[in-house]
């Protein structure tokens, strides 16, 4: 799926391949089962379940997340405990409950 602005994809929801948008907002309990990547920021909502992650901007993950490789050009902020792969970005700051 190719979004030529920001993607909302809503809570619950799921899409089954690949995903690529300006930025992106994926909610709670979403599942996304093929690569995501954005040109600028993505937020991870709680409890979101991906294949992996590419930004051209900063990345939020929020607690529950589970997803492979997430890769940044800039910052990859991880609040609570999350389940990835491996984090790649210019800088990765961790803020714990």
């Amino acid at each position: 799926m190719i979004v030529s602005g920001r993607l909302e994809l809503g809570p619950g929801s799921t899409v089954g391949g690949f995903v690529e948008a300006e930025s992106a907002i994926i909610g709670h309990d979403a599942r996304i089962k093929g690569p995501l990547r954005v040109l600028e920021r993505a937020t991870i909502c709680d409890n979101a379940c991906l294949h992996s992650i590419q930004a051209g901007g900063d990345v939020i993950l929020r607690p529950g997340v589970k997803t492979g490789v997430v890769t940044s050009e800039k910052t990859i902020y991880v609040y609570g405990k999350v389940s990835t792969e491996q984090l790649l970005g210019r800088a990765v700051k961790v803020h714990a409950p």
